[in-house]
């Protein structure tokens, strides 16, 4: 099939690769001339994928309209923030397309001030009848893994089965798993939503504390994550899976994440300013924890981590103070599943 890739990024990189390796035929769209030409003239895209080489027949431009002349596929991978701007640029080209696409996106947080979810944001800027079906690609996965082929297994998540189907055609090979899920909802918030707990797994290790405390931060982390996703229409078995525990997993336990290298460098004392000069990528939970700790207040859920969390970030609180403050809070009941269920039988009834 001909896919175009809206973004040239790791990730985007990364993924023209599964997808040429399966014969497919793939455009990257980027905005950055420098790595338009490298990845034209050297099959490489060495600012985010070092030792990485793609397959000669992928090619870059930076002109939107000549990407998507032939798409049958367009998969998102730019950053969050900049999901609306470039939807809506894409809206204006889609009327000239020979056919509807399918829309497929990779990017993993909530819109600033809207705090809707990225599909939402798609489907808020194209046009229904122009485009053929969204289809949400997420999962325990970085980027330099898959360019070097490592086992790598995500979900492909959409209202329609169908779609999901196709994609999970699309991406299969003996190195790139991919299950279908239709809890779209549920995939989404699992993938922005572990960044904010990767924030506090990278700070925990720049404080020296060992794996106990990691532990108890992704598990403490998972309960209030699916707390909030439930309140917000998931179904709490999609935690259980690859877009929840699996990404958490990954994400809060490797230095390849940029959310736990934020973390770490902020528990080090620099700046939020400084952290994101310094890691040189967007760091989506910086943005995803504003959102959360709205949406929190907003459902009055709890979620004591993300409170932690927004302190540091937004109100310069001392991150080892956050730290006793958390392990200081009143007792707590770790809730039995009969809990788990009536709890979650009560959210959906409000």
């Amino acid at each position: 099939m001909n896919i175009t890739i809206l973004g040239s990024g790791s990730w985007g990189s990364a993924l023209a690769k599964v997808l040429s390796d399966n014969q497919h035929n793939v455009i990257i769209w980027g905005i950055d001339s420098q790595i338009v030409d490298e990845i034209n003239q050297q099959h490489t895209n060495s600012r985010f994928l070092k030792d990485f080489e793609l397959n000669k027949n992928v090619k870059a431009t930076l002109d939107l309209e000549q990407a998507l002349k032939k798409a049958e596929v367009l998969l998102f991978a730019v950053p969050t923030q900049a999901i609306r701007k470039v939807s809506q640029e894409v809206n204006n080209l889609l009327v000239k397309m020979e056919r509807p696409p399918l829309i497929i996106h990779v990017s993993k947080g909530l819109e600033q001030k809207s705090h809707l979810r990225i599909s939402q944001v798609i489907q808020e800027e194209l046009t229904a009848d122009l485009y053929n079906g969204l289809v949400v690609l997420s999962g325990p996965s970085h980027a330099e893994e898959v360019a070097r082929e490592d086992l790598t297994s995500v979900t492909a998540a959409s209202e329609s089965l169908e779609a999901a189907e196709t994609v999970q055609e699309l991406f299969m090979n003996n190195y790139f798993r991919v299950y279908t899920n239709t809890d779209v909802i549920g995939v989404e918030l699992g993938a922005a939503l572990k960044n904010i707990i990767a924030l506090g797994a990278g700070i925990l290790n720049g404080l020296d504390y060992g794996d106990n405390a990691k532990a108890g931060l992704i598990t403490r982390g998972l309960a209030e994550i699916s707390r909030l996703g439930v309140r917000l229409g998931a179904d709490p078995l999609t935690f259980l899976g690859l877009s929840g525990v699996g990404d958490l997993i990954v994400t809060c336990t490797s230095i390849h994440s940029r959310n736990w290298q934020a973390g770490n460098l902020l528990a080090k004392g620099l700046s939020v300013e400084e952290v994101t000069e310094e890691v040189q990528m967007v760091v989506e939970g910086i943005f995803t924890c504003l959102a959360a700790y709205e949406l929190a207040q907003e459902y009055q859920v709890d979620m004591p981590i993300t409170n932690g969390l927004y302190q540091v970030l937004y109100q310069g609180a001392n991150v080892k103070e956050v730290v006793l403050q958390l392990m200081n809070r009143s007792g707590k009941q770790e809730a039995s599943l009969a809990q788990h269920n009536e709890d979650i039988t009560l959210e959906k009834g409000r």
